[in-house]
């Protein structure tokens, strides 16, 4: 895809209109938010304004037609890539990433037309297990119709959060390939929480929930995540691995929950720890 990003940063009117066609497209919006980001990071917010809005009028038609996925991503992945290009922390990046976000699931940005409602009224008609299973909630007090929002907009806000980073991952992956060879490399590999940033991401997971702001504490531990999943693409580049472990490790990642705690501790643990930095003074 390297030679289509190059072609898209040859001028203004290739990547205002392959932003726009993009994201007309179904399906086709992660190209288009990641041509924005590309600009963004090569340019800066202001030069990239032209195509950031010919990615999102089409964005904005898919919102009023009820798929809000492409407008947020968009939005999201500028924010990010403002803040990459900026500080030059993917680490700070991540964590406004999940601030704006976690905003979005409370504002109810989320949740379908008409809310959770008759989402539920549909379940509850097609399948009576679904109807008793709820009515059981309803009589224990729960409210079902805000926690089924609440399920809705957290799940679909952590999804649009994940493809916003992946969005942004490839965007520098271009802008690396075009005009720093390796460096993206290098600079995803040595990602690594800071303790001051961990400190903040568990005061954001304990303020959501003392606070009954829930998408806080759903999204706080992405940056953590991701912080993870930097570690062992560290370990693998310099063990000088074969490129199947990683393949392995994402097919793990994405098919089972233990794997995820497993990488959410190894990048708790190496916020103090630092393994990359031993491991570089032991070679």
């Amino acid at each position: 895809m390297l030679p289509l990003a190059r072609w898209v940063m040859r001028g203004t009117p290739q990547a205002a209109g392959a932003a726009a066609l993009a994201a007309i497209v179904p399906w086709l919006f992660w190209f288009s938010v990641a041509v924005a980001a590309l600009v963004t990071l090569r340019l800066g917010l202001s030069s990239a304004l032209l195509v950031i809005i010919a990615a999102a009028v089409p964005a904005g038609w898919w919102w009023s037609q009820g798929d809000v996925i492409p407008l947020a991503s968009l939005l999201l992945v500028t924010l990010m890539a403002t803040v990459l290009r900026a500080r030059m922390r993917w680490s700070e990046a991540l964590i406004v990433g999940a601030l704006v976000g976690a905003a979005m699931i409370q504002l109810g940005i989320f949740l379908p037309p008409g809310g959770a409602g008759p989402l539920l009224e549909q379940l509850q008609q097609s399948s009576p297990e679904i109807e008793r299973m709820l009515g059981q909630l309803n009589d224990q007090g729960v409210a079902t119709e805000q926690l089924a929002g609440l399920l809705i907009g957290g799940v679909t806000g952590l999804i649009v959060l994940l493809a916003a980073v992946a969005c942004l991952a490839l965007a520098r992956s271009w802008q690396a390939g075009l005009y720093n060879p390796g460096g993206f490399r290098s600079e995803f590999q040595a990602l690594r929480l800071t303790f001051k940033e961990l400190a903040l991401l568990i005061g954001l997971g304990v303020a959501g929930m003392l606070l009954a702001l829930p998408a806080l504490a759903m999204l706080a531990w992405v940056p953590l995540l991701v912080s993870g999943v930097a570690l062992i693409h560290g370990f693998v580049g310099l063990k000088g691995m074969n490129k199947l472990w990683l393949v392995a490790f994402y097919i793990l990642l994405l098919t089972t929950w233990p794997m995820i705690l497993i990488v959410l501790l190894l990048g708790f643990i190496d916020t103090f720890a630092d393994f990359r930095g031993r491991m570089t003074r032991s070679q």
